[in-house]
């Protein structure tokens, strides 16, 4: 056998490949640890008073290992909104039962308590319309709107719920009052979350139930 014919049977070795590898790992992991440390400062001290130095420092990278990950604030600012995001997407069933998501709302709290934190602050820091994230939480808070209200409007047509009543303006009363229990959730963390929400959902059912007409059967 030729040595070229040797070459091309000779397996090709892996580890040419691998200290990029694991170089890239090491910048996820860096980049994760830096987006946990943004969450708790964040939730703690809000974006106003939170640097990019702070940051660094406590995640125990440099300010330029900071920024190859984040290259601005608002560019972390949002990252966190993406985690946020990302853990609504993960666990919310958007198809399914209303009175049943708002029960479960509560596990986001143990699950995610530096997610709650610091999105309540981030909202609360950008109501003015010139803030950094403002247009962003705008569009959210709408497209929440419009998440709940479809749910709603569907459990309507499916003849679940009464209809005389406006699935939207429903919409921003349920989104309140999970917005109100995650404020007041940070200020006194003994709260039962869990009771709190199952009760709220509990009451939902039964507002939303439709009325038994005398026949027997349910009007609105």
């Amino acid at each position: 056998m030729t040595r070229s014919e040797t070459a091309v049977h000779e397996p090709t070795p892996p580890a040419a490949a691998r200290p990029y590898a694991t170089l890239l790992a090491k910048g996820e992991d860096r980049k994760q640890r830096i987006l946990e440390v943004a969450e708790r400062l964040l939730a703690r001290h809000g974006w106003r008073n939170t640097s990019l130095a702070q940051i660094a420092k406590e995640a125990g990278v440099s300010a330029a290992g900071l920024l190859h990950h984040f290259e601005s604030k608002e560019q972390l600012l949002n990252a966190v909104l993406d985690a946020r995001d990302a853990d609504d997407d993960t666990h919310a069933d958007r198809s399914g039962d209303l009175v049943t998501e708002i029960s479960r709302v509560a596990e986001r709290f143990d699950r995610a308590p530096e997610l709650v934190g610091t999105f309540t602050v981030l909202l609360i820091e950008n109501i003015s319309p010139d803030a950094p994230l403002h247009d962003r939480l705008l569009a959210r808070q709408r497209a929440a709107v419009d998440i709940v209200a479809e749910l709603i409007a569907s459990g309507q047509r499916c003849g679940r719920y009464r209809t005389d009543f406006d699935p939207a303006i429903k919409a921003v009363e349920i989104l309140a009052f999970v917005n109100g229990m995650e404020t007041a959730w940070l200020l006194d963390p003994s709260i039962p979350l869990a009771e709190v929400f199952k009760g709220y959902g509990e009451a939902l059912a039964r507002d939303f139930a439709p009325t038994p007409s005398p026949s027997g059967g349910a009007s609105t």
